[in-house]
């Protein structure tokens, strides 16, 4: 029956739970109460100054980002509009066919509606600028020129 009513009473029934509570309960001393005062006040000063930068940060890559986006736009623009009169300049030569590409679309449907054999290559190498010089401001192509060089030297069996 005794053992029954200290189970039921509000404090520990342990006396060692007891000493250790009175323990933790006596004021730590003063240096390291004032050491984890500082130390809580150096930490939020940090979060603080950590979250400005992280802000800052964030503002200066979204004014980048918007800057590379500008000049990418206008880059594209540029180069619309250089293609577009190189293209008109290009059609316009009287030569146009003869070095190497096809004058018009419809010369070239033209061209494909006559199909004779093995005139495939002859087609596909008239499309094809060989000349890597020409082509200074474009992609490297140099390895789909050689396979289709090689292609038109020796074509696939059937």
């Amino acid at each position: 029956v005794g053992a029954h009513v200290l189970q039921g009473s509000n404090g520990p029934t342990d006396a060692y739970a007891a000493i250790a509570k009175a323990d933790r309960l006596t004021q730590e001393p003063e240096s390291i109460r004032k050491w984890r005062e500082e130390q809580k006040k150096r930490l939020e000063e940090l979060d603080a100054a950590s979250k400005v930068t992280e802000q800052e940060w964030r503002e200066k890559a979204k004014k980048d980002l918007e800057e590379w986006n500008l000049r990418q736009n206008e880059q594209m623009e540029k180069n619309r509009a250089n293609n577009r009169i190189a293209d008109k300049a290009f059609y316009q030569q009287p030569d146009a066919d003869i070095i190497g590409y096809v004058a018009s679309e419809e010369a070239f449907l033209k061209e494909s509606k006559e199909e004779t054999p093995g005139s495939e290559w002859e087609k596909v190498a008239q499309l094809c600028d060989f000349n890597p010089k020409s082509s200074k401001q474009s992609k490297d192509v140099s390895r789909m020129r050689s396979v289709l060089i090689s292609l038109k030297q020796t074509p696939l069996s059937r």
